[in-house]
Formats: C-alpha cells, sequence, structure tokens
C-alpha cells in the first residue's frame, strides 16, 4: 500500500472517482452505466459528500492520480424481501463501488479503504450491520470479501450478498 494517499473524497476528486467508476462497470462488469443501478455514480456528491452519514473515499497515487473507490450509504438492499428486511436501510451500512483500477490492484488497497469505512460506520453508531454484494466474477473482489466476512447468500444470477459485522 505504499505509495498511496487515502482520503475522503472533495468536489475535486469527483471526475476522477465517477472515472474510476465507471471504467469498473464498462470494463469489469459489462453493463456500462445502468441508471436503475448505478444513479449514485452520476451524483456522487448527493449520494456520498453531503449526506453526514455516508462516505466516499478515493485512493491517489503519487501523481496525484485516483486509482481506486470505495464509498458507504445507509441504503439497505433493494430485494429480495427478506434481505431487505434483514438489511434494513437507515440501520445498515453498504458498502459499494469499491473499485481499484487494474495497474493498481494486488496492493492492499480495496482492503485498506474498507477498513477505513467499517471504522466511519461503528463511529456513526447507527448502524447494525455493514452489508454488500459482489459478483462472482469481479476480479479478486470475492477472496477480499470472504476474508473479511461471511456470505449471507448467492444468488442465481452470479451476485454473493455478505455481511461484514
Amino acid at each position: 500500500m505504499h505509495n498511496y494517499g487515502i482520503r475522503a473524497a472533495t468536489a475535486e476528486d469527483l471526475g476522477g472517482a465517477r472515472a474510476v467508476m465507471l471504467d469498473a462497470l464498462y470494463r469489469d462488469f459489462g453493463t456500462g452505466y445502468v441508471p436503475e443501478w448505478h444513479e449514485d455514480v452520476v451524483d456522487l456528491t448527493g449520494h456520498y459528500l453531503t449526506p453526514r452519514r455516508h462516505a466516499l473515499l478515493v485512493a491517489v497515487d503519487q501523481q496525484g492520480v485516483i486509482a481506486a473507490t470505495a464509498a458507504l450509504d445507509s441504503r439497505g438492499p433493494r430485494e429480495p424481501d427478506w434481505l431487505v428486511e434483514r438489511y434494513p436501510s437507515g440501520e445498515t451500512a453498504q458498502l459499494r463501488r469499491v473499485y481499484v483500477r487494474p495497474e493498481h490492484r494486488r496492493r492492499g488497497l480495496a482492503r485498506a479503504m474498507v477498513n477505513e469505512l467499517v471504522e466511519f460506520a461503528r463511529a456513526d453508531g447507527g448502524y447494525r450491520s455493514i452489508y454488500l454484494h459482489a459478483y462472482r466474477h469481479s476480479p479478486g473482489a470475492l477472496d477480499l470479501w470472504r476474508a473479511l466476512g461471511k456470505v449471507v447468500w448467492e444468488d442465481d444470477d452470479g451476485v454473493v450478498h455478505f455481511e461484514l459485522i
């Protein structure tokens, strides 16, 4: 993790953060931008910078280029109903947009950023749990999430749901 700085994103970081996110959506997931799934990527300020219980972190390399992102908000999952009940909005910190550019992977950035977000959620005092979902085909993701949490459910669409605390 040498040669990187991790910090809360500022308004000046949003273009670079959005670029990392969109690159991952197109390159790693092959979905591109889908408004009903990725509305937060367009409005990073409204989703992560303005609400006090939300956060967006960026990892910056020595040249000042954003190499990775990680976000947290208070929205639980949207479906299925039993998962929505288990992880209700307002009481659940959901990790989102944990993306690392390919040339910066395998350096501990995602783990370091997630650790900071977990501390942020704990300091909030209002979250009962930390939830996230990942795709089976996401590069390196499942190994990280299995090391940090437990699998709650694997659905038929290739999505694995995790709880961190």
